[in-house]
């Protein structure tokens, strides 16, 4: 009995142990994406007057959900698994994706998202 309890609570430990793992998977790469180009994009098109995104001067609101740490997230505004071409299309016409939301279309084209994404995954 004593034996069979010690195995239970052994499982049971490594189940919590591995369930509280800080490992992610790595963030997705963007290729043909400039960080630095996107970092500069998300100033133009004035994202952080409602995003919190690290790195970027101003960029400090909480309208809309943070966006630092942003490749370790698993959804895309709650909708979308976390992928490139997700965020990317996500970036381009969100209304397309979740008509509704709160972020506004603002005509990014696809290289400009490229970018940005490119940006908020390296961060």
């Amino acid at each position: 009995m004593i034996k069979r309890c010690s195995c239970v609570l052994l499982v049971l430990l490594v189940a919590v142990a591995a369930a509280c793992t800080t490992d992610s998977q790595p963030a997705p790469e963007v290729l043909g994406g400039d960080p630095e180009l996107g970092r500069q994009l998300l100033v133009e098109y004035g994202c952080g007057s409602c995003h919190t995104i690290r790195g970027v001067r101003g960029a400090n609101a909480v309208v809309g959900p943070s966006l630092a740490n942003f490749g370790r997230q698993q959804y895309i505004a709650g909708r979308l698994s976390n992928t490139a071409a997700n965020l990317i299309t996500w970036i381009q016409n969100p209304q397309a994706i979740s008509p509704g939301n709160a972020m506004p279309d603002l005509g990014v084209t696809e290289t400009e998202a490229r970018h940005m994404a490119a940006y908020l995954y390296r961060e």
